[in-house]
């Protein structure tokens, strides 16, 4: 086909969305599983077959459908050109956030008994969410306009999917089965492979992969362990920073800089008082950690030059000459001297120099401690040298430059 790769591609950006697609060359013989199998375990079997059989197969060429169905959940689905039986099926997928509470109100829209609703939390649990859809909806279109050359020459059409075919005594009847078992796996096996595509992103520093996938994350992905839905979120929370913080760690970040975020972080979870703060917070864990990769990550230098930076950054007041921190770790220090430059391509001096001049400029505009006392802070007792050297770096006294940059200075 002369769209194959265009159609790998997309369904590559699909896979890294975590949304589940199938291309089925027979529509009347696929299994159960478009709707990751839970009208089978509701015994809906006629939904399904209306749903996925009867609806797909009134499907016109040129045409995507988008269906939305009773679950909230949506779906699309078109026939690939100049194949006439076979489809490509896109979700499920949910526009909205599908909290505890929401939940409760939807069991009993849908006529589920309550006793399956550990059972409804990990289906839910399982699939992304997509609060605005819109990126999802302009790729759609672009490979849309690859399948069928124009924008003209297909059609896109919503569908409403509201009919409940569903006999109460059926469901009430339900227990948890095979089937209950099988979800409930499923649900396992999608967490543990987000979480595990998350720490490989944020090992790798990679902000904006990590944080695309948190922005499928759905709340109830938060696996009830307490009574108490704050107290789990806050216990979740816990793990995902412990989890940041290895992934980090991997990434070759120094404990140095890993222990204080991470202790700023248990301070946050524990002063959480809504569980709605939970998403927003763990964007905060995953831009952080990911920041301290991309900083602070020492793989590419050899095991001697890390502890020379790690000192150095440990305390910017001690005594950080050539000769102390050549004692420090027991090497002479011209082969300090020779190996530091070689490999971050600047003498020791310049180095902590820079770094001493980077953190005064940070409390020349945070802070109004006097100039002389910011010197001492930099590892510097005169404060004329330090102001000499400062203008070196950044071109302007540091009285110059902290009325420049006044708007940021705590007043």
């Amino acid at each position: 086909m002369e769209y194959d790769r265009e159609l790998t591609f997309y369904l590559n950006i699909l896979k890294k969305l975590n949304v589940k697609y199938h291309i089925l060359s027979d529509l009347s013989s696929h299994d159960e599983s478009l709707d990751l199998g839970i009208r089978h375990f509701l015994n809906r079997h006629d939904e399904y077959l209306y749903a996925f059989k009867e609806l797909p197969m009134k499907s016109q060429p040129n045409t995507i459908y988008k269906l939305t169905d009773q679950y909230l959940c949506n779906y699309i689905y078109f026939l690939l050109p100049d194949q006439a039986s076979t489809f490509v099926f896109i979700g499920p997928y949910l526009k909205t956030q599908i909290t505890h509470n929401h939940l409760l109100q939807e069991l009993e829209r849908l006529r589920i008994p309550p006793h399956l609703y550990s059972q409804m939390e990990d289906y839910y649990g399982m699939i992304p969410v997509f609060q605005d859809d819109r990126v999802f909806m302009f790729s759609l279109n672009a490979i849309a306009e690859i399948l069928w050359p124009g924008s003209d020459s297909f059609t896109l059409k919503v569908l409403q999917d509201d009919t409940v075919f569903t006999n109460p005594a059926d469901v009430e009847e339900n227990s948890p089965t095979v089937q209950d078992t099988l979800i409930s796996m499923e649900y396992l096996e999608q967490r543990y492979q987000v979480e595990n595509q998350l720490l490989r992103a944020v090992s790798l520093g990679q902000t904006h992969k990590a944080l695309q996938m948190l922005t499928s994350f759905s709340e109830l992905a938060l696996k009830k362990r307490v009574s108490d839905p704050l107290r789990n979120a806050k216990n979740y929370c816990i793990i995902i920073n412990t989890l940041l913080r290895k992934a980090a760690e991997n990434g070759a970040v120094h404990p140095l800089y890993l222990d204080k975020v991470s202790s700023d972080f248990a301070k946050k979870i524990e002063l959480l008082t809504d569980i709605s703060s939970v998403i927003p917070l763990m964007t905060d864990f995953i831009t952080a950690y990911c920041r301290l990769v991309k900083k602070h990550s020492y793989d590419k230098y050899s095991r001697t030059v890390q502890k020379i930076l790690v000192s150095v950054d440990a305390d910017l007041t001690g005594d950080l000459s050539l000769h102390s921190l050549a004692q420090l770790h027991a090497m002479s220090p011209g082969y300090l001297s020779t190996l530091f430059k070689k490999e971050i391509g600047k003498t020791l001096t310049d180095y902590v120099n820079e770094r001493r001049m980077k953190h005064g400029a940070q409390l020349l505009t945070t802070t109004n401690l006097q100039v002389q006392t910011i010197a001492q802070y930099c590892g510097m007792s005169d404060v004329n040298y330090f102001s000499k050297t400062f203008k070196r770096y950044y071109e302007h006294t540091p009285s110059e430059y902290r009325k420049l940059n006044h708007v940021s200075a705590i007043k």
